[in-house]
């Protein structure tokens, strides 16, 4: 099969684990393709996700390169095993590829994800309307098929992903995005009456920041943090207008829960983050 065109964040990331296995070892990518007896091509396309590996292959590499770590390893061979397309291949073409993206960022998450938001309330709990006035404020205009497809997308990406019990989320807000009216006051009001909803349930945690908070953990405006099924596998993604950024590096991540460390340091507790949204609604 000739090699793909624009690899998946899954066969991307399962391409860049394997080149951080090869790298710890100091073996170059000719080195290793005579140790495999394969073309060295083959060991850049797998590095970049531009060709499939099977679990064989992946573990005469791990073989190769004296790699020990044995729940990785796996981890990785479930990522190799993984033949189907995910819900949102159906919107390809249809809508900007970054919405793909960050959805299968999402499911490739084995359980908890964190989220900080100092703008806008996470994709995960708009509202149609709410997305809508979200997406109102693009430039250049969406057409009124467009939005719709944004708005239908982003509703099945919230319903399946609350549908899955072993997804969690943990939800960090800046009390600024309470009162930013994207769709206007009624939308806000009914948004923010959901959001009350979806703190109940049991698989999401929803924490405000409020302004009497002195600072800020950072000046980024959203955060995502996704746990893997071993912790090499997470990985954090930040939101920008140019679509999504992802970083899986060692001490990226270990910034980014540092991060998140100062947020829920400062956040109110779950009670006093519910009092706040419900008391704002009465504000409105």
């Amino acid at each position: 099969m000739p090699p793909r065109r624009h690899p998946s964040f899954r066969q991307r990331r399962l391409g860049a684990e394997l080149r951080k296995i090869r790298e710890a070892t100091t073996l170059s990518g000719p080195q290793l393709a005579r140790i495999l007896d394969i073309d060295v091509s083959q060991i850049s396309q797998m590095e970049s996700g531009r060709i499939g590996i099977s679990r064989q292959r992946l573990r005469a590499i791990t073989n190769a390169c004296q790699c020990l770590n044995e729940p990785l390893i796996d981890a990785l061979g479930n990522m190799t095993q993984d033949r189907t397309k995910g819900w949102w291949e159906e919107y390809r073409g249809l809508i900007p590829s970054t919405f793909l993206e960050s959805a299968e960022h999402e499911d490739f998450a084995a359980g908890t994800i964190k989220i900080w938001t100092s703008a806008f309330l996470p994709g995960l709990l708009q509202t149609g309307d709410y997305s809508k006035g979200m997406f109102s404020r693009v430039i250049p205009q969406l057409t009124v098929h467009e939005t719709d497809l944004r708005i239908a997308f982003r509703t099945q990406r919230r319903n399946l992903f609350l549908r899955d019990p072993r997804k969690k989320l943990e939800i960090y807000l800046h009390e600024s995005c309470l009162i930013t009216r994207y769709g206007g006051t009624d939308v806000l009001r009914q948004q923010l009456g959901c959001l009350v909803d979806d703190s109940l349930r049991e698989t999401i945690s929803i924490r405000v920041i409020p302004f009497s908070v002195d600072t800020q953990p950072g000046p980024i405006e959203s955060i995502i943090y996704s746990f893997g099924e071993v912790p090499e596998l997470d990985t954090t993604e930040m939101e920008s207008s140019r679509g999504p950024f992802f970083f899986d590096a060692p001490g990226e991540l270990a910034a980014y829960r540092a991060i998140f460390g100062r947020i829920e340091k400062y956040a109110l507790t779950e009670d006093e983050s519910r009092d706040l949204i419900s008391r704002t609604v009465r504000t409105l």
